[in-house]
């Protein structure tokens, strides 16, 4: 049966930091992060930070769900030294989600490589002959055992697509209001999904020092 889409609860992006090399932004859950198909899809962070700065460049992407950090490269250079930081694995990315259950080990790791699943696109699963490596590192932040939930920092090694909600999902703690992964009350309980891009370190493209941008979690 198919699943009606989740509320979109799109909104204006928030200015997190803007120089002549780069602009970071905090995307609202349900805005794309890049033009989807057809006119309704159109709208999109790079579009709305594109009004600002019509030179600006994609690096990264957020899946529409996810809220937090993103940076635009303000030229080419910039995006070239950028894309080369996400490539070879020079960012620190800290996410934090609430997930269902209460998780017992304080920190941990899920090590499972990840494809997409074809028949089921976007979806992505678990498939250790074929998939790509995927690592996410995680601990606690906090228990809330009267709503069964567990708030967590997650830190993804590798940058798979959709993987921090599998690998949730896989540990047996999907996370709240995710509509393709988790069981039907869990997606249910939240109109969006509790996943927020909180913290990005890397280089900085102009001066090659590390360069931190936070944005407090909405939830």
């Amino acid at each position: 049966m198919h699943k009606p889409a989740p509320p979109r609860l799109m909104g204006e992006l928030a200015w997190l930091h803007e120089d002549d090399w780069l602009v970071a932004v905090n995307k609202p859950a349900g805005l794309l992060s890049v033009p989807g198909r057809g006119p309704e899809n159109a709208d999109c962070a790079v579009v709305q930070v594109q009004q600002r700065y019509p030179d600006a460049r994609v690096v990264h992407r957020l899946d529409m769900g996810t809220s937090g950090i993103l940076i635009f490269a303000r030229h080419l250079a910039a995006q070239q030294a950028l894309s080369r930081a996400f490539e070879t694995r020079q960012t620190d990315k800290r996410y934090e989600a609430l997930v269902t259950g209460l998780v017992q080990a304080e920190e941990g790791e899920v090590n499972l490589p990840l494809r997409c699943d074809w028949p089921n696109r976007p979806r992505q699963m678990v498939d250790t002959d074929q998939g790509k490596r995927a690592l996410t590192r995680w601990q606690v932040v906090a228990r809330d055992a009267a709503h069964h939930t567990t708030r967590m920092a997650l830190f993804p090694i590798t940058g798979r697509s959709h993987q921090l909600r599998v690998h949730m999902q896989a540990l047996g703690h999907a996370i709240v209001g995710d509509e393709l992964y988790a069981e039907p009350e869990v997606a249910a309980a939240s109109p969006r999904l509790m996943l927020h891009a909180a913290q990005l370190a890397l280089p900085h493209p102009g001066t090659g020092l590390r360069f931190v941008v936070e944005c407090p979690t909405p939830f």
